[in-house]
């Protein structure tokens, strides 16, 4: 059972967290910052305010007023007749919702990991993700079998006797994967969003978490649809495939949003595994028509790849990305989805804790938070 001091933390009362002393181990504190104000000391707090509490400046996020002055004097100049035709305003920001970028090195750090059901509610979530699963492979034709016993086969060998796959059977089993893999993100958002209209009270984090999971998985889809445009056929059986997920998995939500995040948490697992052997096929010779194919432009700017980035170097950043939504969901699984802070909120551990770990138990998080204040009290 946890402690009170835990609870206390992790909850989202009206006053700020108090720090507790039976926190002794400090975690990692190598991060992705979430600048959501250029001024660190009027960030959000990470304890949830009542929707009446006095607001500072850049509570709620960024704002142009938010810039240095350098910023501010360059986006206020004052423009003349010649300057309106010639001159276009600043453009700072991205085009997307927040997501890593990784190093070479965290790339490299993704283990495949896998938490073992030992709760009712894990053992539903897990028994469901195996038929999940067993569907998505009948549908996109994925075939996994171990190693052949002659190890001189040729490829083509290799590719007929099912012991290897094609780039066109790679393609089709990640598009359909990422087609529905967009979906959770979005549905726990919308649902956390009624709530916290329906309640009237905030949301304590998780709701941009939530968006960005599913922002992210969208814009995996983007990348490989660049490489191969899916039949009528496909596009039939993902429409088929996203109504019956969507509205299955809303009502889940509905019902126990823990089992939920469990249920996703396991999935990604499943995604690691496979982007983990799509990688080893690639680099062991298998996908030839890969070895030197050129990454999508929209991958290169999204995850900011080199410029001679090839197709191995999106594998390794997708299954991060994936790896990410296990840590995470795992994570939330673990918490209290009615009134815990969602430990994310400000800032993600890099992928050498979040391609190692199998997400945060409730007292971790409960340190997480802490140290994030820490971190923000310093400046």
């Amino acid at each position: 059972m946890l402690r009170t001091a835990c609870t206390s933390a992790l909850r989202a009362p009206s006053h700020r967290i108090v720090l507790t002393p039976h926190v002794a181990t400090r975690l990692l504190v190598a991060t992705y910052p979430r600048a959501f104000s250029t001024d660190t000391a009027l960030r959000n707090s990470l304890s949830a305010k009542p929707a009446d509490a006095k607001a500072v400046q850049g509570t709620e996020g960024l704002h142009r007023k938010d810039l240095v002055p350098e910023q501010r004097k360059a986006e206020e100049k004052v423009l003349t007749t010649t300057d309106v035709a010639t001159e276009q305003p600043p453009i700072h920001g991205d085009w997307v919702l927040f997501h890593p970028v990784y190093s070479d090195g965290e790339l490299k750090a993704v283990k495949v990991i896998h938490r073992e059901p030992t709760t009712l509610p894990d053992k539903i979530a897990r028994t469901l993700v195996t038929t999940t699963r067993r569907c998505f492979d009948w549908v996109s034709g994925y075939k996994e079998k171990s190693e052949p016993p002659a190890l001189n086969l040729s490829l083509e060998e290799l590719r007929k006797q099912g012991y290897a796959m094609t780039d066109h059977q790679w393609l089709q089993r990640i598009l359909f994967l990422e087609t529905i893999a967009g979906v959770p993100g979005m549905v726990a958002a919308v649902l956390r969003h009624l709530r916290s209209l329906r309640l009237m009270r905030r949301d304590a984090g998780w709701i941009h978490t939530l968006l960005e999971e599913a922002e992210n998985e969208r814009m995996h889809l983007m990348t490989f649809m660049t490489i191969r445009k899916p039949s009528i056929f496909f596009r039939a059986l993902v429409l088929g495939a996203q109504g019956v997920f969507y509205n299955a998995f809303f009502l889940s939500y509905l019902i126990s949003p823990r089992i939920c995040h469990r249920f996703v948490a396991y999935l990604e697992e499943e995604a690691v595994h496979t982007y983990t052997r799509c990688i080893a096929d690639l680099e062991n010779g298998r996908i030839p028509e890969w070895e030197n194919f050129p990454a999508p432009e929209i991958a290169k700017d999204y995850w900011r790849l080199r410029p001679d980035a090839k197709m191995v170097d999106v594998l390794y950043a997708v299954r991060s990305d994936e790896s990410t939504h296990r840590f995470v969901n795992h994570s939330l699984a673990n918490l209290d989805y009615k009134s815990d802070i969602n430990p994310f909120a400000f800032r993600e551990p890099d992928m050498h804790v979040k391609g190692t770990k199998l997400g945060f138990e409730r007292e971790e998080a409960e340190e997480y938070v802490q140290e994030s204040h820490k971190m923000l009290g310093r400046h």
